[in-house]
């Protein structure tokens, strides 16, 4: 695997780092909505309650994507073509990710999808990068 750039990971987010890195999906879930958030943030959306963490089944569909041809950084230079999609989760957020071991000519918008994970050279980072189901 080439070097990647590796994500900051914060107070706010380092539950969803080390989940990741036990191969396990997580996203915030308002209870009072009973609704999933993500990007993480410090206070539910709809109405600034308190979020939990909860585990989510990873499988979901592609919202919309494009294939990058070139490297959007020098670190990419080996990854083109990459495949960069929205992936709208079984429990409702979406997130920007990877689609790999999938000809990006054979991507289509609706495909299911199902998280797996990619460990960054060099750090104590896992990326959830998703595939097709």
């Amino acid at each position: 695997m080439s070097a990647r750039l590796i994500p900051p990971v914060s107070e706010l987010t380092r539950p969803y780092w080390d989940a990741a890195s036990q191969h396990t999906l997580v996203l915030q879930h308002c209870e009072a909505e009973d609704k999933y958030v993500f990007p993480p943030r410090a206070h539910s959306p709809w109405g600034g309650g308190p979020l939990t963490w909860k585990p989510v089944s990873g499988k979901g569909t592609v919202y919309t994507y494009t294939v990058a041809h070139r490297p959007p950084h020098p670190v990419f230079a080996d990854s083109c073509p990459m495949a960069i999609a929205i992936v709208e989760l079984a429990e409702g957020p979406r997130m920007m990710s990877n689609i790999v071991h999938c000809d990006p000519a054979d991507l289509q918008v609706g495909m299911a999808v199902q998280v797996a994970f990619e460990a960054i050279d060099d750090s104590d980072i896992t990326l959830p990068v998703f595939e097709p189901a």
